[in-house]
């Protein structure tokens, strides 16, 4: 029964969240961001545990991989776009991971932060099942990419838009791209708003970052830590 509860709860929230959100058009309303919110406040209110909460949102959890896999599908359909921009995605992926570890670091090393804590910080704008992976294997702390991965994606579903508008990115390889290499699976779903082409264009930008990224970091964590 609480499996149930736990599982009705998490969907009616989000769901009612996504409706706010449709009729609002508040970027700050993103409804991973506030029904992550909602639930928060809800468990500590009702006291309930973590891993009691966790009986019925593993299920949803577990449906993280086959929707990420369902990224295939718009990949398929604009194959020919990917192809002739291909130039373009390598490149401006590859730009964008590097900028943004040299970025993280620079900001982890100003603060005085822990080694541990730095290296959790390299993969954060990877998905989160590769990004907890490379966490571990350079001697980062998971807990910690999660959140840091998490913080990512909201902060560029909600930003994204608002940075479109104010410098006139209107094209869709650019729109893919910039999300999908910063903003993982949080800041690729909010790109099902722009078209098909736009999404299939981060959802490429994010698997490419997941790959340079899985080379990368532990080259990095390996010659600077």
């Amino acid at each position: 029964m609480m499996t149930l509860s736990m599982l009705v709860l998490t969907i009616g929230i989000f769901y009612f969240m996504t409706w706010l959100y449709k009729r609002s058009n508040i970027s700050f309303l993103f409804p991973i961001l506030t029904s992550t919110i909602c639930l928060i406040v809800l468990l500590v209110l009702l006291d309930i545990p973590y891993d009691t909460y966790m009986e019925g949102g593993r299920w949803i959890n577990w449906l993280l991989g086959p929707a990420v896999v369902a990224m295939a599908y718009p990949l398929y359909t604009q194959w020919q776009t990917i192809m002739k921009n291909r130039k373009i995605i390598l490149s401006c992926v590859a730009i964008a991971m590097a900028t943004g570890m040299a970025s993280i670091l620079f900001l982890a090393w100003a603060v005085g932060l822990k080694t541990d804590v730095k290296l959790s910080y390299l993969p954060k704008s990877i998905t989160s099942p590769v990004a907890l992976q490379i966490s571990d294997a350079i001697g980062g702390i998971p807990q910690f990419t999660v959140f840091f991965v998490i913080v990512a994606g909201i902060l560029g579903a909600i930003f994204g838009p608002i940075i479109y508008r104010k410098f006139n990115i209107d094209s869709p390889v650019s729109r893919g791209v910039a999300m999908g290499s910063a903003s993982h699976g949080i800041g690729v779903s909010k790109l099902t708003e722009y078209g098909e082409k736009t999404l299939s264009i981060g959802s490429v930008s994010m698997t490419l970052s997941a790959i340079l990224g899985a080379i990368v970091c532990p080259i990095v964590a390996w010659l600077l830590f």
